[in-house]
């Protein structure tokens, strides 16, 4: 059980999401720094600092208005960007398949209706969409009700074909798959809340009122899919609350271990699904159930793919991507990163394959500055050890960006340091909180194992507007030091005077 807890806590500084408020006991860099140096002097004297001793440290800062390169530090060295990675998903998103595009689920049969039955097939066709939530199938329930439809003769059936049948990345580490984090993808998937964590059940765990019987396990939604194994066990009043949720692999079984005290606070954790086609075909029989829809025969639910003949019944389409960027880009949602790689596959290569999304994502980023003999492109949300992209390329990217038509949509999607409002300041909404950075520095956070990123905009104390790129990789230690140093780089450039 502790080395279960221990795993967990070792592995969530790897999620770079927006769960939880980073909090950094920051120390000022910039204090010591001669605020009558040179740029070049106050950049380099930041990247003197020991914690740097030992790893390999790219930053690239250029003017916005004309790209001009102002100082590069190892800027043509190819790094890990981390989730870096996901300014060149998101770009290559807006610049193909462009910001008003929406995904869509769709449910069909290949029956006719008799009265009110319907004899036939029920098709859910899932076409990538992480919107999807309960909500929505509780709408196609009632959309099938309203036509009068009650009683179905036929099979229930899944259909995920959009997508090819891969549901992780190559690099994506094993014991990242139990969390939300490394979510298995798929085109038919819902998502328990408006976080958008496709393929993931939220798992709560709260105290009950006797301490001879375990803790209250709650799931959302609710569902038959998963099977929680609940071997918590209730404390007395005022204990530690000691508490692991952790998805058995290759399993729906969700193993809740330790003690929870009977005055204790809830706890809750978000845990990816095996195969969350399934799932969602689960969660859509319920809402028929819930509204007075029942199977009749002998009937199954089951994956298969939905004849061309099929009749149209309902649908629904997600709200259009410059919206979804926002949760996406500013919690930093990994799950997004990869449907939107195997979405543009699919569109533009009738494919929808990590290898092929891969191809118009690289093609993208390549007519906006990005030169393709310096990178290496796995996965399409940065949590690949294998991904490489140098700090100056990343620069280019984010300067050929400002003269597209969609940029005010990339640059609305990134964090904004200090701002306290989740939807707002995002992964950095606890970082950066005072003056000249506060609502200032506008950029994408990354952070793997040794690795932690922020790439991005700011504009300095006499009016410049600034691009910047910090990749830091191979640190041992704490990463909020690490952080630290990228902050101090860039209040450095909010607070210099050319």
């Amino acid at each position: 059980m502790l080395y279960a807890l221990f795993a967990l806590l070792l592995l969530m500084p790897m999620a770079d999401q927006g769960k939880a408020l980073f909090v950094d006991a920051s120390a000022d860099l910039t204090e010591e720094i001669d605020q009558n140096s040179t740029l070049k002097e106050k950049l380099e004297a930041i990247l003197n600092d020991q914690r740097l001793n030992g790893t390999v440290t790219g930053v690239s800062i250029r003017k916005a208005e004309t790209g001009e390169l102002l100082f590069s530090h190892e800027g043509n060295t190819r790094l890990h960007p981390a989730s870096n990675m996901k300014l060149l998903t998101s770009a290559a998103a807006l610049e193909k398949l462009g910001p008003d595009y929406q995904f869509s689920t769709e449910v069909l049969t290949d029956g006719q209706t008799k009265g009110k039955v319907l004899d036939g097939n029920l098709y859910l066709k899932g076409k990538g969409d992480p919107t999807l939530l309960k909500e929505d199938l509780n709408q196609f329930a009632a959309d099938l009700k309203g036509k009068g439809i009650t009683k179905i003769k036929g099979d229930l059936i899944g259909d995920d074909s959009w997508f090819d049948d891969i549901r992780l990345s190559q690099d994506l580490n094993w014991s990242d798959e139990p969390f939300y984090t490394g979510a298995q993808v798929s085109a038919l998937t819902i998502s328990p809340d408006d976080d958008y964590d496709a393929g993931t059940v939220i798992i709560e765990v709260m105290p009950s009122d006797d301490i001879d019987s375990p803790a209250i396990v709650r799931a959302t939604p609710e569902n038959d899919y998963i099977t929680i194994v609940n071997n918590t066990e209730m404390i007395a009043e005022g204990g530690t609350k000691d508490i692991s949720i952790e998805r058995e692999h290759g399993t729906n079984n969700i193993i809740i271990e330790g003690e929870m005290p009977l005055n204790g606070t809830n706890s809750k954790s978000w845990s990816s699904v095996w195969e969350p086609s399934g799932y969602a075909l689960d969660v859509f029989k319920q809402s028929l159930t819930e509204h007075g829809i029942s199977f009749i025969g002998k009937s199954t639910v089951k994956a298969a793919e939905t004849p061309d003949n099929a009749r149209l019944l309902t649908s629904k389409k997600s709200m259009p991507l410059e919206e979804l960027l926002i949760p996406f880009m500013k919690l930093s949602n990994n799950g997004h990163g990869e449907i939107l790689t195997k979405e543009m596959g699919r569109v533009f290569k009738d494919e929808g394959s990590w290898d092929k999304g891969l191809e118009v994502i690289k093609d993208a980023v390549v007519d906006l500055g990005v030169s393709p003999k310096t990178i290496q492109l796995r996965d399409g949300s940065g949590m690949s050890h294998k991904t490489y992209i140098p700090a100056n390329d990343l620069t280019q990217l984010l300067f050929s960006a400002q003269q597209r038509s969609w940029y005010p949509a990339f640059e609305n999607s990134l964090p904004v340091a200090g701002m306290t409002e989740r939807l707002v300041g995002g992964t950095l909404r606890s970082r950066m909180t005072a003056e000249p950075t506060k609502g200032n520095v506008i950029a994408k956070t990354g952070s793997l194992t040794s690795v932690s990123t922020l790439s991005g905009y700011v504009t300095s104390q006499d009016g410049e507007k600034l691009i910047f790129s910090v990749l830091i990789n191979n640190y041992l230690g704490s990463s909020s030091g690490i952080r630290q140093i990228e902050d101090a780089i860039a209040t450095t450039l909010a607070s210099h005077t050319f």
